[in-house]
């Protein structure tokens, strides 16, 4: 079951998507910061507080969820001061912070800011969110601009770089050789797919930010052609990420080339689904 992701030792190859699991909350509430993930994702910091989109920000649809979440959040000095030591005390797997931004510079200062902490074990340069108005996705769309990202933040940081990139976009294949000519450790692969519901009787977007990101099981087929089609072009390794809520889900990425796979969406209904997957798989190789 251990595996090694970008350098990192671990114990099984079970994470939590970016966004989707609060440790804080998790122990304060379930008493597991980690819900037996292997390496704990947070979510993304940007360098700035940001408020993040208006709501309604979550619409329940069929096959999945479509989110407008906005990546609100303290921005890097108060994240340095309170919430990283404080989720570093109780999560116990190496931790991956997710950076954002909407532009080199930002990313470059978040990544430099956290290259001093020495809880943080990686790094994870999000270049795929689709629910902010500019940055982030419209990055990690084209190569250009992903490789110099991924070169400035290269630059400051010793630590490892995963690079998360959406499984959307035309150019994934020159994006993902991009990210690995830059220095990135390892890939994510992918994220939610642009999407949004309708304001039933007004018209209009029933999401507070317009525009969305859907996730869940809808689409896990969009996740296997993009990790398909990542692994024949790049030697580095992957995270899979889509839909995953069983162990079969999980063997899937990582038969299609995958190294670890991500839960997100699944631990909103059950928060013990990263667990349940980790031993299920356990249970197959068995």
């Amino acid at each position: 079951m251990t595996v090694r992701l970008a350098g990192l030792e671990l114990a099984h190859p079970v994470l939590n998507a970016s966004g989707t699991l609060d440790a804080l909350a998790a122990h304060a509430v379930l008493g597991d910061a980690t819900l037996g993930c292997a390496a704990h994702v947070t979510k993304t910091i940007t360098p700035e507080p940001r408020a993040g989109n208006p709501p309604p920000r979550i619409a329940e649809v069929r096959g999945g969820l479509v989110n407008s979440i906005g990546l609100p959040g303290p921005g890097v000095e108060a994240f340095r001061r309170t919430v990283l030591p404080a989720t570093a005390a109780v999560v116990d797997v190496p931790l991956i912070v997710s950076v954002g931004g909407f532009g080199v510079d930002d990313y470059a200062r978040v990544v430099e800011e956290l290259d001093a902490e020495p809880a943080v074990a990686a790094l994870e340069l999000n270049l795929s969110c689709p629910n902010v108005e500019s940055g982030c996705a419209s990055i990690g769309f084209d190569p250009r601009e992903t490789e110099a990202v991924v070169a400035a933040c290269r630059a400051r940081t010793g630590k490892a770089l995963l690079v998360k990139l959406a499984p959307t976009t035309s150019a994934l294949a020159d994006v993902a050789r991009a990210a690995e000519a830059a220095g990135a450790a390892a890939l994510t692969i992918g994220n939610t797919v642009p999407g949004t519901v309708v304001a039933r009787g007004r018209g209009g977007s029933g999401l507070g930010g317009g525009g969305g990101g859907l996730s869940g099981p809808a689409i896990r087929p969009v996740a296997l052609r993009a990790v398909l089609e990542v692994r024949v072009a790049v030697s580095i390794d992957l995270v899979g990420l889509g839909g995953v809520e069983t162990r079969e889900d999980a063997r899937d990425l990582l038969e299609a080339g995958a190294v670890a796979v991500g839960v997100g969406t699944a631990i909103f209904r059950d928060p013990r689904t990263p667990a349940r997957v980790r031993d299920g798989l356990a249970a197959a190789l068995a």
